[in-house]
C-alpha cells in the first residue's frame, strides 16, 4: 500500500488561506482599469460588499422618501424578475399584462373614468413620468397653436420654486421657459393667485404639487384649479394641470380619500407617481398617467418591430428590468387598501410623534409637522442659518443622516432640517433618534460651531 504524502504547496490557495489571507486581499483591488486576471466570485464579492460599508446605513436614512426595506417574499419575486427585459413583451407577457394591470389600478385609485379610456405606463421613476408628462404637455399646446394659426416658439410652464428639480431640467432640455412663482418665508407653497398670475396664452401647462419634497406639504390644488377654471372663462383659454404626486399619491387615496387633486378635477390632465417612495418599492419605479389617451399625442408613441412583434413605445428609456414593476404588483395584492391604510397611518402617527417631541424641546420652530406627508422640516430658532448644518453633521456621527438646506429664492434665509418617516422606521426608532437629537445638542453647550458660509443650496431628494 502506497503513502501519498501530501505537500502544503500542492493545495489550492483557499484550502491554504483564510478569506483575508489571500492573494487578492492582500494589495489593492483594481479601481480605474480591468484585472488581468479572474478571481473567484467568493472574493470579488468580499471586496465590494467591504467597500459599501462605506456607506451610509439606509434604514437611518432619513433624508431619502425612497424605499429601503420590503418583504423577503417581495424581494424574492423581485430577484427573480431582475433578468426580465421589460420592454421585450412579446418575450415576457405576463410581466407587460402585470404592468398594465398596475396602470389600471393606479387609474382607478385617481379617479380616472374607464370611458375616457385613461392611458398610462410605468417609467424609471418620477423623473422619467415628468419628462413624459411635459412632452405631452408641450405637444398638445403646439398643435393647438398651429391649428389656429398662432405661433408656437414661446412655450412656457408654470410651476412654484419648491418644485422638484427635474422639471427645471424639463424646460432647459426640452426649450420651454419655466414660469416660477416664488414661495416666501412661512409659505412654501403655490397659492392660486400666484399661479394664475403667472398664466398666459404660452404656457404649455400648471404643475401642482402634492408633497413638496421640502416640507411635505400638498399644495391647495382644488382651489388652483377652481382659480385656472376662472381665469380660462374670463381669458377664453383652457391651460391644463399635471400633478406631481411623487410623494402624496400613495398616501392622499388612503388618508384624505375626499381630498379632490385628481381626475375628478377636469383641467387635471396627467398626474405621476413614484411607485419607489410611498408605493413601498425598492428603485426604481414611477409611473404617470393621464386622463384619456387623448391627452397623448399620436406623434410622441413610437410603434417598434422589435423581437417579434410591433410595439407601442412612449419613453426615455428603452431597456430596464421588469422587476420593480412585480414589486409594485406584489405590494398592491399583499397590502389592499386596508394594508396601505394601516401602514400610512402608523407612518403618519410616527412623523407627528417626532415633530411634536421636536418642537417641545425648545430650540426649535416647526416648519411644517407631518400631518400630510410623514416628512416634516423644522429649523433653529435665533441662530445664523449655519447652525442647522452643524447640527446635520452631529446627528451623521451617530450614523442618521438628517439634511439640511436653504429653502428657494425670496426665502433662502431660511435654513431647515428635514425628517422623512418610511415603512421601517418604528416608534423604538424614533426614541433612539430624539435621544441623539438631545446628545447632539448638549454638545454644543449653548454654542454651536458656525462656519461662515456654510450654506447648502436646494435640496433635491
Amino acid at each position: 500500500m502506497h503513502r501519498v504524502i501530501f505537500h502544503p504547496h500542492d493545495a489550492p490557495e483557499s484550502f491554504l488561506s483564510p478569506a483575508y489571507a489571500r492573494r487578492a486581499m492582500s494589495k489593492p483591488a483594481p479601481s480605474h482599469r480591468l484585472p488581468d486576471e479572474e478571481m473567484s466570485p467568493e472574493i470579488a464579492y468580499q471586496l465590494i460588499h467591504d467597500e459599501l460599508l462605506l456607506d451610509g446605513q439606509e434604514r437611518l436614512n432619513l433624508a431619502t422618501f425612497v424605499t429601503t426595506w420590503m418583504e423577503k417574499e417581495a424581494r424574492d419575486l423581485m430577484v427573480e424578475s431582475l433578468p426580465k427585459n421589460l420592454i421585450d413583451k412579446d418575450e415576457y407577457p405576463q410581466t407587460a399584462e402585470i404592468e398594465q394591470r398596475c396602470v389600471s389600478i393606479l387609474a382607478r385609485l385617481f379617479h380616472a373614468r374607464p370611458t375616457d379610456s385613461p392611458l398610462g405606463t410605468s417609467t424609471l421613476g418620477s423623473s422619467e413620468a415628468a419628462m413624459l408628462a411635459g412632452l405631452a404637455f408641450k405637444w398638445r399646446w403646439r398643435k393647438r397653436r398651429l391649428a389656429a394659426g398662432l405661433p408656437a416658439d414661446r412655450p412656457n410652464l408654470v410651476m412654484g420654486t419648491n418644485v422638484q428639480v427635474v422639471w427645471e431640467k424639463f424646460c432647459r432640455y426640452f426649450e420651454v421657459e419655466p414660469r416660477l412663482i416664488s414661495v416666501t418665508p412661512g409659505c412654501y407653497v403655490t397659492t392660486p393667485t400666484g399661479a394664475s398670475t403667472y398664466v398666459d396664452e404660452n404656457s404649455i401647462g400648471v404643475i401642482g404639487i402634492l408633497g413638496t419634497t421640502m416640507t411635505g406639504e400638498y399644495e391647495p390644488i382644488e382651489a388652483i384649479h377652481d382659480e385656472l377654471v376662472r381665469w380660462g372663462q374670463a381669458k377664453g383659454w383652457e391651460v391644463p394641470l399635471h400633478i406631481d404626486a411623487a410623494s402624496g399619491g400613495f398616501i392622499a387615496p388612503f388618508l384624505e380619500p375626499h381630498l379632490r387633486w385628481d381626475f375628478r378635477l377636469p383641467l387635471v390632465q396627467s398626474i405621476n407617481v413614484s411607485g419607489h417612495k410611498y408605493g413601498f418599492v425598492y428603485p426604481g419605479v414611477g409611473w404617470v398617467l393621464w386622463r384619456s389617451q387623448e391627452a397623448v399625442p399620436e406623434e410622441l408613441i413610437f410603434r417598434v418591430n422589435y423581437l417579434g412583434s410591433e410595439m407601442p413605445t412612449f419613453g426615455l428609456n428603452f431597456s430596464r428590468s421588469g422587476a420593480p414593476v412585480v414589486g409594485q404588483y406584489y405590494n398592491f395584492l399583499r397590502l389592499g387598501r386596508a394594508g396601505y391604510t394601516r401602514i400610512l397611518q402608523a407612518m403618519r402617527e410616527t412623523a407627528l410623534f417626532l415633530s411634536d417631541r421636536i418642537a417641545k424641546m425648545g430650540p426649535f420652530d416647526l416648519v411644517s409637522d407631518g400631518s400630510q406627508i410623514p416628512a416634516f422640516a423644522f429649523k433653529l430658532k435665533n441662530l445664523p442659518s449655519e447652525a442647522a448644518f452643524d447640527l446635520s453633521e452631529k446627528l451623521r456621527e451617530r450614523g442618521w443622516q438628517v439634511p439640511a438646506y436653504t429653502m428657494p429664492p425670496d426665502a433662502q434665509a431660511v435654513a431647515v432640517l428635514r425628517i422623512v418617516v418610511r415603512e421601517g422606521f418604528s416608534r423604538d426608532m424614533a426614541d433612539h433618534f430624539l435621544a441623539d437629537l438631545h446628545r447632539a445638542l448638549g454638545s454644543w453647550e449653548g454654542k454651536p460651531t458656525v462656519r461662515p458660509g456654510r450654506r447648502a443650496t436646494r435640496f433635491h431628494h
